[in-house]
């Protein structure tokens, strides 16, 4: 992954005890975002989190979801600590692993997953990086596995927010090969990998998630 100069409201995470960091942003949508797996996560399987952060969210979606096995990842090595923190004690949590998604080849390393999650990276990182990380997970899920992916997106072309306006003019100040992805690019982009679009849900905070499968085989 390229390192991308972001502005400092991108990606915040505060230091607690034990190891563990907090982002602000991963405690509030934890919740909607349970929800959202509940609905759509297979019950067992071996599932992949792209870009695990702190390690809030996989933590609170094995706990929801214990029949699933999952694999935490993080290019970052501070964060995979917290990971390992949140996780340590969760029996269907793997120990976190080293992963740029953004680089090609990295779907041998986790073949025939049931489902994928992705959440809040798009928009940090370049269309060239989206569409080698979609491919990627594609490529990484086995038949009828699940790719979920969510974050801020433009609405046609459009963004639909002041809040998604003031960030996004923020991102491309900072870096012009970053910023908000389009949603009709998206779906154009997971029709060429060979996923199909299950459903497109609205969020909380104006944020999208795209619930995508590849087809049974």
């Amino acid at each position: 992954m390229i390192k991308r100069n972001l502005p400092s409201s991108a990606s915040v995470a505060n230091v607690a005890q034990d190891g563990k960091l907090v982002a602000p942003a991963a405690t509030r949508n934890s919740d909607a975002l349970c929800a959202l797996l509940r609905d759509w996560a297979p019950q067992r399987g071996q599932a992949l989190e792209i870009a695990s952060g702190t390690g809030q969210h996989i933590a609170a979606f094995a706990t929801l979801l214990p029949g699933l096995t999952w694999q935490p990842t993080e290019i970052d090595p501070e964060r995979r600590a917290s990971i390992d923190a949140y996780t340590r004690d969760l029996p269907n949590v793997e120990t976190a692993e080293e992963l740029d998604a953004t680089a090609s080849g990295w779907h041998a390393r986790f073949p025939e997953r049931n489902m994928i999650v992705l959440v809040n990276l798009t928009h940090l990182i370049s269309w060239q990086e989206t569409r080698t990380l979609i491919t990627e997970a594609a490529t990484a899920l086995g038949s009828s596995g699940r790719f979920v992916l969510y974050g801020p997106f433009k609405r046609s072309g459009l963004l639909t927010s002041e809040g998604d306006k003031r960030f996004h003019e923020a991102l491309i100040q900072q870096d012009p090969d970053i910023g908000y992805k389009d949603d009709t690019d998206i779906v154009a982009l997971f029709e060429d990998v060979g996923l199909k679009v299950l459903d497109t849900v609205n969020m909380p905070a104006n944020n999208l998630a795209f619930i995508t499968s590849r087809p049974a085989t």
